[in-house]
């Protein structure tokens, strides 16, 4: 029995090199080649009919100090200045440490 070629068909797209690595270092512990994993997610949408993910915005959007009023501004900065004062923050060895427990980076 003869084996046919299997067909295949070109995707070209555009990503930033910082993402493009990252997710490259994940596919390569994971074993996927990239092109695997593009050819995965695509099967996910035909499968889902639509994108296999929920894309929403974010219930609410950070400020920007460009945002604030001055007002806004002086509150966040008191606050920040209250934390302090009342022992209410972590540092940053304490915040990689649980980074490393949750995500294991």
């Amino acid at each position: 029995m003869a084996r046919s070629a299997t067909r295949t068909a070109n995707v070209f797209t555009r990503v930033d090199p910082e993402t493009k690595e990252q997710a490259e270092a994940i596919l390569n512990q994971l074993g996927i080649p990239m092109s695997n994993a593009i050819s995965m997610f695509l099967k996910q949408i035909v499968m889902h009919r639509g994108i296999p993910f929920d894309m929403k915005l974010p219930a609410s959007v950070p400020a920007t100090i460009g945002s604030m009023t001055r007002e806004q501004f002086n509150a966040a900065l008191q606050k920040g200045m209250d934390d302090i004062a009342a022992d209410r923050v972590v540092s940053a060895d304490e915040v990689e440490a649980e980074m490393k427990s949750f995500y294991g980076v």
